[in-house]
C-alpha cells in the first residue's frame, strides 16, 4: 500500500497534539505546564478543512524575494525578541562557576541559584523594574543537562514564591504560600525527560524548554529586626542539579559568598538582544522552544527565509536593517507602559496574563521589554502608571499625592506597593533610600478619616506627616507601578483599580 505524506503528517501533528496535552500532567499526577493552567488561553478549534494546511511548508527550492526575507525577518524579530532575550541571559549565566556577588549582580552556576540577603541593590539593571518588597534569588536553568531540584524551606507564616518560567517567559511551576506549597523537593525537568522520579521528591515540574530561569522572591518588612530574622530560612532555599539530590535539605549562607567588584552601572537595562546577532541565534532558540499548536507554519516560514539567506550575504543584511527598524519602530516604543496594557481609570494599565502568554506575541513583547518576568497573576497583580490624572507625563519638576481612601489599598492576601522607577526602569539613590512603600513600611501615616496619602515628589516634604509617607521621585521623567501580592478577587475581576495620581499644587 502506498502512503499518503499528507494524511501521515497529518495524523503526526495529531499525536503530537495529545502529545502535548499528555505532559500538561506531571510525574505526580498534577498540572506540569504553563499550558495546562486555567490562566492560559485554550487553542483555538481547527478549522473543518484545517488538514489541508498541513502539506509541507516553504519549498526551498523556490526563489524568494529580498522584500519577502526583510517582511518575514521583521516579524520574526518582534515575536521573538522575548525568546532570544531569554536565550542569552543563559548563555551569560553559561561563564558562571561559583556563587558570588558582582556588584550589584547574582552569579550562580547553570542549574544553580543565588540568593541575595537583603533588598535589591539600587544600581542593579539586568532586569527592570525590580522591586525592594522582597529578598530575590535568580538562577538560569539548562534542563537539557539535566533536571533540577529546587529546595523548598519552611518559611512559616511569611510570604514566598518562586518564579519558575521557561524560554517564552510563560510559568510552567506553581510553588508558592499561594498555591499552598509545602516544605521539600520540587524537580523541574525539560520536554524530553521520562526517567524515574527519585523517591522524597513532593512534585515534578516539566517545562516546554530546555531554558528557563528560576527567581524565589521571600517577602521582607522593612525593619532591622525582620532583615535579620530572615537570615536563616534564606539559607535554605536552594537549586541544584538532580545528581547531587540525596533526600536531605542542603543549605548555604549566602551572606559568605565571595564579593566582587562589578562594572560600573550604566542608565538603561543590559542589552541582551541586537538585531546584528539575532537570526544567527535564532534556529537554537525555536529548537529549544518547539512551535505551540498553530504555530507550525510560522517556524517553518522563518527556518525557510534563514536557510534562503545562509549564502546570501545581501539577503542577510536586508533582514538585520529590518530588524533594526523593526526594534526601532515597534519593539521600543513598548518599553513605555502608557502605549500597551489594559487601560483602566485614571491612566493606570494592567494585564492579565502575566507569565502566560502563550500565542499573545504583543504582550510578551510588551513585558519583555519594559518589565520582563512578571509573576503570574495569581501570584501578584500589577498595575502601570506613566501619567498624572490630567494625562500628563509624570516629571519630578512637579509634585504629586496618591491617596487610598479608608480600606482602599489593593485588597490582598499577601501584601502590596507602591514603587517609583526613573525613566529607565531603574531605581535612583536618595536620601532616604526608599524606593516604596506599602503594607512593609511601619511608619507610615493615616489621615484622621483613615486614608493614606503617599507624596511623590523630588524635594523632601517640611511637614513630618508627609514626609513620613514620601516616596523620593527621581530626576527627570518617572514611572508608578503598584503591585498586589497574592490578590483578592476584587483585584483579579477589575474592580479595584489604583486612585489617580493628583498633581499637588
Amino acid at each position: 500500500m502506498t502512503s499518503n505524506p499528507s494524511l501521515n503528517r497529518r495524523d503526526m501533528l495529531l499525536a503530537a497534539a495529545t502529545l502535548a496535552a499528555a505532559s500538561a500532567v506531571d510525574a505526580s499526577g498534577g498540572v506540569g505546564t504553563a499550558e495546562a493552567s486555567e490562566l492560559n488561553p485554550q487553542p483555538l478549534p481547527p478549522s473543518p478543512d484545517w488538514g489541508r494546511a498541513l502539506r509541507p511548508g516553504p519549498d526551498a527550492r523556490v526563489k524568494i524575494t529580498e522584500a519577502y526575507a526583510d517582511h518575514v525577518a521583521r516579524d520574526a524579530f518582534f515575536w521573538a525578541w522575548p525568546l532570544v532575550n531569554m536565550y542569552n541571559r543563559r548563555l551569560a549565566f553559561s561563564k558562571f562557576k561559583e556563587h558570588r556577588y558582582s556588584g550589584p549582580l547574582l552569579e550562580a552556576p547553570l542549574n544553580e541559584l543565588t540568593m541575595l540577603t537583603d533588598y535589591v541593590n539600587p544600581e542593579e539593571r539586568n532586569v527592570a523594574c525590580p522591586n525592594q518588597d522582597v529578598v530575590y534569588g535568580l538562577g538560569l536553568l539548562a534542563l537539557d543537562v539535566s533536571p533540577v531540584v529546587i529546595q523548598v524551606p519552611d518559611f512559616g507564616d511569611r510570604f514566598w514564591v518562586y518564579q519558575i518560567v521557561d524560554l517564552r517567559t510563560d510559568s510552567f511551576a506553581q510553588l508558592g504560600k499561594m498555591h499552598g506549597s509545602t516544605p521539600g523537593f520540587y524537580l523541574l525537568v525539560g520536554p524530553d525527560w521520562h526517567d524515574e522520579v527519585p523517591k522524597g521528591i513532593t512534585r515534578v515540574f516539566r517545562s516546554s524548554s530546555n531554558t528557563g530561569l528560576a527567581a524565589p522572591r521571600i517577602a521582607q518588612e522593612d525593619t532591622p529586626e525582620d532583615k535579620r530574622a530572615i537570615q536563616d530560612v534564606l539559607t535554605g532555599i536552594m537549586m541544584y542539579p538532580l545528581a547531587d539530590y540525596d533526600g536531605r535539605m542542603k543549605r548555604i549562607e549566602w551572606s559568605k559568598l565571595p564579593k566582587v567588584p562589578g562594572a560600573p552601572p550604566g542608565e538603561e537595562e543590559t542589552r541582551w538582544v541586537f538585531p546584528e546577532k539575532f537570526f544567527d541565534e535564532l534556529p537554537a532558540v525555536l529548537a529549544d522552544a518547539p512551535p505551540l499548536p498553530g504555530e507550525e507554519a510560522r517556524y517553518a516560514q522563518v527556518l525557510a527565509v534563514l536557510a534562503a539567506a545562509k549564502d546570501n550575504p545581501q539577503m542577510k543584511q536586508g533582514m538585520i536593517e529590518a530588524a533594526k527598524d523593526a526594534e526601532e519602530k515597534l519593539v521600543n516604543p513598548l518599553f513605555q507602559f502608557r502605549n500597551y496594557g489594559q487601560q483602566l481609570p485614571h491612566h493606570w494599565s494592567t494585564i492579565s496574563n502575566e507569565s502566560a502568554f502563550g500565542t499573545d506575541y504583543f504582550t510578551r513583547t510588551a513585558v519583555a521589554k519594559s518589565n520582563i518576568l512578571v509573576n503570574s497573576p495569581d501570584e501578584t497583580k500589577y498595575f502601570y502608571q506613566d501619567l498624572d490624572a490630567s494625562g500628563e507625563r509624570l516629571n519630578s519638576d512637579n509634585r504629586y499625592t496618591v491617596t487610598f481612601p479608608k480600606d482602599g489599598t489593593p485588597p490582598v492576601n499577601g501584601f502590596w506597593s507602591l514603587s517609583i522607577y526613573n525613566e529607565h526602569h531603574f531605581f535612583i539613590a536618595n536620601p532616604i533610600n526608599r524606593f516604596s512603600v506599602g503594607t512593609k513600611n511601619k511608619d507610615l501615616s493615616l489621615a484622621a478619616d483613615g486614608s493614606l496619602t503617599v507624596y511623590v515628589q523630588a524635594d523632601e516634604p517640611a511637614d513630618a506627616v508627609q514626609r513620613a509617607n514620601w516616596l523620593p521621585a527621581p530626576k527627570g521623567d518617572f514611572s508608578l507601578y503598584v503591585r498586589a501580592y497574592w490578590p483578592q478577587a476584587p483585584v483579579m475581576d477589575g474592580s479595584w483599580t489604583p486612585p489617580p495620581v493628583q498633581k499637588a499644587g
